[in-house]
């Protein structure tokens, strides 16, 4: 039975978004809400301009819809309504950005206090839900490379706090190239649903393949060259859904591991931003790292393929490790 309302979610949600997009693309062309790209962007970039964004509220919608429409007992799961809640709280912040940034047609969207204060908000309130909510919440860590579980106590609402925090703005910074975020979070969410099967919590599997079954579709229209992009609705959703899912299905500290793509974008800013203002020089050609391949010479999509790649390996590590 898990497995047919697996299959039948991801159907629907996959089948939904390749008939929905078709008209919401246009929509969003109808309203002028197109991507503005960075002046001190790469000029291969620029074409992109006006090309609509906000995909992501699609998929966000689409997947809400669909896990509780084909699974309705799902109404009464606090694990399934806590991912839930991180995708849609997250993807709010996001929607304020990028209304912000098409109403003003600059890439001025919110400041980065304010989207940063309300992911913050976010995020403590996932941590105080689950705790008064989910079954068995509890705050212990497995240390997965010496194999033992270790209580984080006080510490843990500190880690969830980053997590989520983390995440969402690691997948934004990844959401740079037709199609890399989308699918990097694809191959990021899947190791999840396989924990969330050995953990037996079938709700929680089916939500997440229900995701993945509205990215599915949507990839059909935002991989290269793009027809839409999610914008930071979409971006933050993501990375504050595969952030609650690391905390629901208790492998927090593998979502380093399986987010390998995210957080090696996130360093290379931090690691570009550092070096320029300590030592006045540039370790990459651009950051995120994903346009410093771009400017090496290779092809938008060839990084792309690539940075799946990377994802697939790290998600593989991941499982090993989840399973040991």
């Amino acid at each position: 039975m898990t497995t047919i309302k697996m299959i039948l979610s991801f159907a629907v949600a996959m089948v939904l978004m390749l008939i929905v997009m078709p008209k919401f693309i246009p929509y969003l062309h109808k309203l002028k809400f197109g991507q503005v790209e960075r002046e001190e962007g790469l000029a291969s970039h620029k074409k992109k301009g006006g090309t609509p964004t906000m995909g992501g509220i699609a998929f966000i919608l689409v997947t809400a819809v669909v896990t509780y429409l084909v699974n309705i007992t799902f109404i009464q799961s606090a694990a399934v309504n806590l991912l839930i809640f991180a995708l849609i709280s997250f993807g709010f912040i996001g929607f304020i950005d990028d209304f912000l940034i098409v109403v003003r047609h600059s890439n001025i969207g919110l400041k980065p206090a304010y989207k940063y204060g309300l992911q913050s908000i976010f995020a403590i309130a996932f941590y105080f839900l689950a705790k008064a909510f989910l079954p068995g919440f509890n705050t212990e860590v497995t240390l997965h490379f010496i194999n033992t579980t270790v209580n984080f106590g006080w510490f843990y609402p500190i880690l969830v706090y980053f997590m989520f925090t983390a995440e969402s703005n690691a997948v934004n910074l990844t959401d740079g190239l037709d199609g890399l975020a989308t699918g990097v979070s694809m191959i990021a969410i899947a190791p999840f649903v396989l924990f969330a099967l050995m953990n037996k919590q079938t709700d929680v599997a089916i939500t997440a393949v229900t995701l993945l079954g509205a990215l599915v579709g949507f990839l059909y229209f935002n991989y290269h060259p793009a027809r839409i992009f999610m914008g930071d609705c979409g971006s933050l959703a993501l990375g504050g859904f595969l952030a609650a899912m690391a905390i629901v299905t208790k492998q927090e500290l593998l979502l380093l591991i399986i987010g390998i793509v995210p957080l090696l974008e996130t360093l290379s800013v931090i690691i570009q931003v550092v070096s320029f203002k300590t030592r006045g020089k540039r370790v990459f050609k651009m950051a995120p790292v994903h346009h410093h391949f771009e400017m090496c010479g290779w092809s938008e999509v060839k990084v792309v393929i690539v940075f799946y790649l990377v994802g697939f390996i790290a998600g593989i590590a991941g499982i090993l490790l989840g399973v040991m």
